[in-house]
């Protein structure tokens, strides 16, 4: 999607727009934005509506307009906004524009089906490195990056000037993990061990915990299962016990 750029004013591809701070509850649904335009932008559309965007992406429309007005977009009634340049604005904005690379720290089963996942090299996150303390893990070679161990990760932070890290170790020792990342210089952390970290002020951790996602997919079963229940009780048991 990067050569789609080309075809923009240039007033419209300024560096120096004027930015502001956007709030991170936005930032949190901008990739689902871009998801769904670059589907929509490879399926010819060239307009969409603030409310045919806010259905594809399951909040409201309002939602949509305040989030887009971060980037400067307002869209034009009766047209809608313009799919591509929106595109262009969320790449820039969350800057794809080139590419970031990461270290997965841990080579167990996790990290080496996130080194093997070849949606992050694709989406602009090419693994630069892996490392783990085992030495029964170290040198194998899990999505073509060869597994190093744990003593060269300022190494590897360095030469491939990786800002962010990815935790993938178990419980115990994620904290040592992300001490060492963020003294290696990195600070982004994506945290997938089930233990929140401490960090130091100006290092953005993100957590990846599935078994809270799991809790929330659970809760939203019970709430069917109940309403199920209830539609019983009012068109069959609940019927035949009120007559009786």
């Amino acid at each position: 999607m990067k050569s789609c750029t080309s075809v923009l004013p240039l007033r419209l591809m300024s560096p120096h727009r004027t930015r502001r701070r956007i709030p991170d509850a936005t930032v949190s649904r901008l990739p689902i934005y871009l998801q769904i335009l670059t589907s929509q932008l490879e399926a010819g559309v060239s307009n969409m509506s603030s409310e045919e965007l806010a259905g594809l992406a399951g909040v409201n429309a309002a939602k949509v307009r305040k989030d887009l007005s971060y980037l400067g977009s307002y869209g034009t009634r009766g047209v809608g906004y313009e799919v591509q340049y929106l595109v262009y604005q969320i790449r820039h904005e969350l800057g794809l524009e080139h590419d970031w690379h990461v270290v997965i720290v841990g080579a167990g089963n996790l990290g080496q089906a996130l080194a093997g996942y070849g949606g992050f090299a694709d989406r602009g996150y090419p693994v630069a490195g892996i490392v783990d303390i085992s030495p029964d893990k170290v040198d194998t070679v899990v999505g073509g990056v060869r597994v190093r161990p744990l003593d060269d990760l300022q190494q590897i932070v360095s030469s491939k000037n990786v800002s962010i890290g990815v935790i993938a170790t178990p419980g115990p020792a994620a904290q040592e993990a992300a001490d060492l990342l963020v003294r290696a210089g990195v600070t982004s952390i994506l945290n997938f061990a089930p233990v929140v970290l401490t960090v130091p002020l100006g290092v953005t951790v993100r957590k990846v915990d599935l078994a809270v996602e799991l809790q929330i997919l659970s809760y939203h079963e019970q709430r069917r299962a109940a309403a199920a229940s209830g539609l019983r009780a009012v068109s069959g048991e609940g019927g035949r016990g009120a007559s009786a």
